[in-house]
């Protein structure tokens, strides 16, 4: 079991010395440094932790927008952790998913988190509704074949198709369809499936019949 530090600064000029103390005061005995901006939705070195942690081990964060840019973007990495049975630390707020006070925590922020969606689901229809009264509304644009670049270069680094879903914010079988179509060869991770049924079912109906 090991304790991990993320540590983040916004700009190259920003230091990060002030975060590593603290994390190797709270025990840290490997660190993740990295200098890019909070909303950069690619974070190498925290891609590079995500893969790295193991059963048992414990994230330390010394705040929690060092970690996550919004409190959907925190859950979604709270659940990758959980997911690998490992705990969740922020120094200064002294959150720690591994006690009761914690996990509390933790729930109280998701339905923040649901009711803040909830509110964007109903202002974003009410604004459809009216861009359609006016004839302006065309639909949404698609977003997954923005990031072909990104959904490759994660996939041949080995990262599973769910967390590449869950950082780009597109679905496991649009992830699915761009690699067919740019010939990248899936890789088969332990614990992954090789294919939803979402995933199956859009290679069905996107495949061009082979000639007689």
């Amino acid at each position: 079991m090991s304790i991990i530090g993320y540590a983040r600064v916004s700009a190259n000029d920003q230091s990060l010395d002030i975060q590593i103390e603290k994390l190797m005061k709270a025990g840290c005995t490997k660190i993740f440094r990295e200098k890019i901006s909070g909303v950069a939705k690619i974070k190498p070195e925290l891609s590079s932790l995500m893969e790295y942690i193991r059963e048992g081990d414990t994230v330390i964060v010394t705040k929690l927008d060092r970690i996550a840019r919004s409190t959907k973007h925190l859950l979604e990495i709270v659940d990758s952790l959980e997911e690998k049975s490992v705990s969740f630390r922020v120094l200064n707020i002294d959150l720690d998913t591994s006690t009761p006070t914690g996990r509390l925590m933790i729930t109280m922020l998701g339905a923040i988190a649901a009711f803040e969606r909830e509110m964007l689901r109903e202002r974003q229809a009410e604004g459809i509704a009216k861009a359609r009264e006016k004839g302006k509304y065309k639909g949404r644009k698609p977003v997954a074949r923005a990031k072909t670049e990104q959904i490759i270069s994660m996939t041949k680094r080995n990262i599973p198709r769910r967390q590449i879903a869950r950082e780009l914010g597109v679905s496991s079988a649009s992830i699915y369809r761009i690699l067919k179509e740019n010939g990248v060869k899936l890789p088969v991770i332990l614990g992954e499936r090789s294919g939803t049924g979402e995933e199956i079912a859009s290679l069905l109906t996107s495949k061009t019949p082979s000639n007689p």
